[in-house]
This record gives C-alpha cells, structure tokens and sequence, in this order.
C-alpha cells in the first residue's frame, strides 16, 4: 500500500496533512531518562517484549541502526522531531507501519508518543487510529495515570488526555492578501498555537492544539475541528479575491512554473517556494501540467533527505542542488 503522504486527502487544496499525538508514560520507571540508560534499556525491552501483541503491523527500529540520511529524511516527513533525530538516548525507537501513518516513538520527552498520520483534513480518522493503537498498549502496560489529573506526562501542559491534534495547512491566499496576521490571532485566541513550517517566507504553517487538561479526547478534536474550518473558510476567501487579479496570478503562477521545470540547479528552499506558487495555480485550475500526487511526491522526495533516498546515493549539499531538476523531471514523467 502507498504511503499516506502521496495518497490524495480531503480538502487536500489547503489541509495538507493531519496528526494526532498521544503522550504515555509507564508507572515503574522515571519520566527522564536522561539521567542513566539502564531506564531506557529498560524501556526499550519492554516495548520489544509486548510489540507483537499490539498488532497494526508494527516494526520496532533503533535510531542508534539509522543512518544520518534516514533520519533526515523521518524528520522531513514529520515522523520524528528533530531534537528526537539527534538523540544520545542508544535505545531511543520507533515502532512504524509499513504505511507509516503509524509511527510510536520510544523514549523521547515521553517513554511513549502514539503518533497517527492521515492526508489531507482527517482528524477523526488519525484520531480514532491513535486510540485504537493506545488501548491495546493500555491492555499490556501500567500506564502512569492520576485519578483526579488523567496521564501524567514529563510536561505538565501535556497532563490530562495527553492528546495534541494539529494539521498542516497550505495559506498563500491570506498570506499574499496580507491577512495572515489577522488570522493568526484568531487562531490564538481559540487556545491553538501557529507554527510556520519552513521559516519566514513560507505559506505553510502547523496548528495545534494547546489544552490537555480538563477536556475530553473528543472535545480536542471537536475544537480543531472547528477552527481548522474556519482557516480553511478565510483562505478560500483570500483565493477568490487573488483571481480578480487573474492575469497577474497567472504570470505569477507561470512564471514558478517555467522556472521549477527548466532551472539546472535549485536549493530546497527554493524548490519549497516555486512549489507553493505552483500548488496554487492547481488547485485554482490555471495549471494542469502537474497533478495533485506529483505535487506531493514532489514535496517530499526534493527535500534533503528524501532526494538522497529517492535517488539512491548520497550527496553533499552542492550536488543535491544540480540533483533536484532531475528528481523534478522522473516525477514530471510518471504516470498516474
């Protein structure tokens, strides 16, 4: 089966991916396990020991076995943070589904982070993955759990449900209309916080949500829910009012296009860039000459650590600029 990331998703025209986050600790063995490995050793053998009773199809892999290009290329595909990539925990882990929209990791702020993945705006879907991957562990380990508080967790905001929904989402409308800013406190004020992905000058940014404590499982995603809408609502907006300028976005557009396709070198962040102007003339229907699963291979396989993957072969900076229009082009080539 193909991984999630390259499959088509709902309102895949601005929610670009969707992930849900549940923190577990076990009762007999300290939060940190920065202080000695013999705690996460411990961990580790107890995760190896209960895996394949848990069942979804779960690989557990060391990072300690991974090379630097594979966990790059994890941190690319947000599987993994990159503070969790650089680890000196030796028995640090993930447990992975082949599909990869399953990925726990192990021995990271927290013994256990249940992380499931979906395309596009799927809340409910990555939601109802999270927990059912969070019970049958509940059946095999002695989680850390107050009565009065619900799962404790090595930090306090994350006490309670132990939940964070948040969903990656593609804004040039607001951002060209000069609304972001705008936006950005609505946002704030639900209780969610906003995150640019890529650094300043990037449309994509990740919003989350903030509050674990003294609220339902239910009631996280209810509430990302209904703020992710009201995003998704104001950038359609923006878009509309950017085509009354059609000749303009067109060049704009066309413009990205030519350069994408013809340059002989190209930075990944230039490559992110030109990809997001071209992703909007797509999903405004002024560009056919990609389709939406070429836009997303394209996303994932021009960054550093998945180019080096896509191509096979490892590459210093320098060459992975001249590598990147032949990636664009065996991408430009397949068929559907």
């Amino acid at each position: 089966m193909e991984n999630w990331y390259f499959q088509a998703g709902e309102a895949s025209d601005v929610v670009l991916s969707t992930r849900v986050r549940l923190a577990r600790n076990l009762r007999s063995i300290p939060f940190s396990l920065k202080e000695t490995n013999a705690d996460a050793q411990k961990l580790y053998e107890k995760i190896k020991e209960i895996l394949p009773s848990v069942g979804f199809d779960l690989n557990l892999l060391k990072l300690a076995d991974m090379d630097e290009v594979t966990i790059l290329s994890l941190v690319e595909k947000h599987l993994i943070t990159p503070e969790f990539g650089k680890t000196k925990n030796p028995y640090a882990a993930i447990a992975m589904n082949p599909e990869e929209n399953l990925c726990i990791l192990i021995g990271e702020e927290d013994h256990i982070k249940i992380q499931a993945f979906a395309a596009g705006f799927a809340l409910e879907e990555a939601a109802n993955r999270a927990i059912s991957v969070d019970e049958k562990l509940n059946e095999l380990l002695d989680y850390a759990c107050d009565e009065q508080f619900g799962y404790l967790t090595s930090n306090p905001s994350h006490v309670g449900t132990g939940m964070k929904a948040s969903v990656i989402v593609h804004l040039p409308g607001l951002t060209k209309s000069g609304n972001m800013s705008s936006m950005l406190r609505v946002i704030n004020n639900f209780g969610m916080t906003v995150q640019n992905c890529y650094g300043e000058g990037s449309e994509y940014y990740q919003i989350t949500s903030n509050q674990s404590l003294g609220i339902t499982e239910k009631n996280i995603i209810k509430n990302s829910k209904a703020i992710t809408e009201r995003v998704m609502e104001q950038e359609r907006v923006a878009r509309k009012y950017l085509t009354k300028r059609e000749m303009e976005l067109k060049d704009k557009v066309y413009r990205s296009f030519g350069t994408f396709v013809y340059a002989k070198a190209m930075t990944a962040q230039e490559a992110g860039s030109l990809l997001s102007e071209i992703k909007l003339g797509v999903d405004l229907g002024i560009l056919d000459e990609l389709t939406d699963k070429q836009i997303r291979k394209l996303q994932v396989n021009l960054k550093p650590g998945n180019l080096q993957k896509f191509l096979g072969e490892k590459l210093d900076i320098r060459a992975r600029d001249y590598k990147r229009p032949e990636v664009i082009e065996k991408i430009r080539k397949e068929k559907e």
